[in-house]
């Protein structure tokens, strides 16, 4: 790589406002496009029989899993990228980016013996209705034996970010769900010359989308002009790059995954209620995944520019990042607070809710809704920590969002009797977070603006 590439790198050169618009836009959207697939993928699923959903349900967790370590581990290189490039080490910014595909490999393999070995017992340890199961095993084979696709598709889709390459990213993404979107009807239904494959066709859809992101992405990134090259022998691992990488990464693996244990723990304490609680519980978590969408599209958008300019010492704008992104994300995630509190009603009947979940949903909407721009606040510092290494107090915070003061609160709530009570464990829990987050960033701000030594 020459100095050229450095001089040119807007992410140490653009104002950041423009920067910030530039890098995280493009996430939002792409984060959109993919919320939408997730919805019209059960839609289609659901015409096929309530047995094919609940396979294609049944098997999330384990697709949930997956993308927590691809994510994970392109959040990890991102960020390593990004401060390589800041600090104009190229060289280890190349074999960063090389030491990735070889991580890619293990994953893929490592899922293709899951699909082999694993497919059939998870099923058989849920439930005991052969179609389910049948279906279950058809659909998550399908997805783990060619998981290629959404582990090299995260993979250069977070190294174009770590290139200032947002938009590509984009491009990369939207393209592939839109063509798994499509050809999900072409497939599970078998229209013109295509055949009828009922659940294989949506595991097939979803696993041709993820292929044609990631070949996308990879043109993308061979076009970027940024220096990166992929070389066989750079993609032989180095155990300190991997390192680096999962020193932010596992962090990130772990959040996603957070949210699997708090739902089935919650779910737990709900049925102490009824069913409709547990489903009241279902929508609000849809509802909470898209009013936290324009958050994680800024976050994803902000790893590049934390980790780039504090690599190369820009302190200033590491700061003004910071701030800024922080009003943004209270700002859009109190807009979307608002719009719950106003139509609690007319969300839930988006979802066909009974007279009685609608009776027991409206209040709960309005009291977590009142969580969503509190806990923004904490996933953006959280998200602030992780890209300058600091990933064990990003793990600390959501750990302490989703389960260490969540979960006790609303068991102790639930002793109460009363349902509506429950619903206020998730304001108490994403309050107690944001006061640690704020503690811990007082705790190393000092250094980190006198530019001394912030890594541990």
């Amino acid at each position: 790589m020459s100095s050229q590439v450095q001089k040119e790198n807007p992410l140490g050169t653009m104002p950041i406002v423009p920067l910030l618009i530039k890098m995280s836009v493009p996430m939002m959207i792409s984060m959109f496009v993919q919320a939408l697939y997730n919805i019209v993928d059960s839609m289609f699923v659901a015409r096929i029989s309530e047995d094919a959903l609940t396979a294609v349900s049944l098997a999330f967790p384990v697709q949930m899993v997956m993308s927590a370590i691809a994510v994970g581990t392109g959040v990890g290189t991102n960020a390593s990228i990004s401060r390589l490039l800041g600090q104009k080490n190229y060289a280890d910014a190349q074999r960063t980016a090389n030491n990735q595909i070889f991580l890619t490999v293990a994953y893929i393999v490592l899922f293709f013996l899951i699909g082999l070995f694993l497919a059939r017992p998870f099923f058989n340890a849920q439930t005991d209705v052969p179609d389910i199961v049948e279906g279950g095993v058809i659909y998550l084979r399908i997805v783990c034996y060619f998981s290629l696709g959404s582990f090299f598709a995260q993979n250069f889709e977070k190294l174009l970010i770590a290139l200032g390459k947002s938009t590509q990213s984009m491009i990369a993404q939207i393209s592939g769900a839109v063509f798994n979107i499509v050809f999900d009807w072409l497939l599970i239904f078998g229209i013109g010359p295509f055949p009828e494959m009922g659940i294989a066709g949506a595991a097939v859809a979803t696993v041709l989308g993820q292929l044609l992101s990631a070949v996308l992405a990879f043109i993308f990134c061979l076009r970027a002009d940024a220096g990166i090259r992929f070389r066989f022998r750079e993609i032989l691992p180095r155990w300190d790059i991997i390192r680096r990488i999962y020193a932010v990464g596992i962090p990130s693996m772990i959040t996603m995954c957070l949210n699997s244990v708090m739902i089935f723990f919650m779910n737990l304490i709900l049925l102490g209620f009824s069913t409709t609680a547990a489903a009241v519980f279902g929508i609000w978590m849809k509802l909470h995944s898209f009013g936290f969408m324009p958050v994680f599209g800024l976050n994803n958008g902000t790893v590049s520019i934390f980790s780039y300019n504090y690599g190369a010492g820009k302190i200033d704008r590491v700061r003004k990042t910071l701030k800024l992104s922080l009003i943004v994300g209270f700002v859009v995630s109190a807009a979307v607070m608002v719009l719950y509190l106003l139509i609690p009603t007319t969300l839930l009947r988006f979802f066909d809710a009974s007279p009685y979940m609608i009776e027991i949903g409206i209040p709960a909407v309005r009291i977590c809704c009142i969580s969503v721009p509190i806990g923004a606040l904490s996933i953006i510092i959280g998200t602030f920590f992780q890209s300058l290494g600091r990933s064990n107090y990003a793990l600390i915070i959501n750990l302490c969002r989703l389960i260490i003061f969540m979960l006790p609160v609303a068991w102790l709530l639930s002793l109460s009797g009363i349902l509506t009570n429950v619903w206020f464990s998730t304001i108490i829990g994403e309050a107690i977070a944001l006061i640690l987050a704020v503690a811990l960033y007082k705790k190393d701000s000092k250094a980190l603006y006198n530019k001394k030594e912030f890594l541990s």
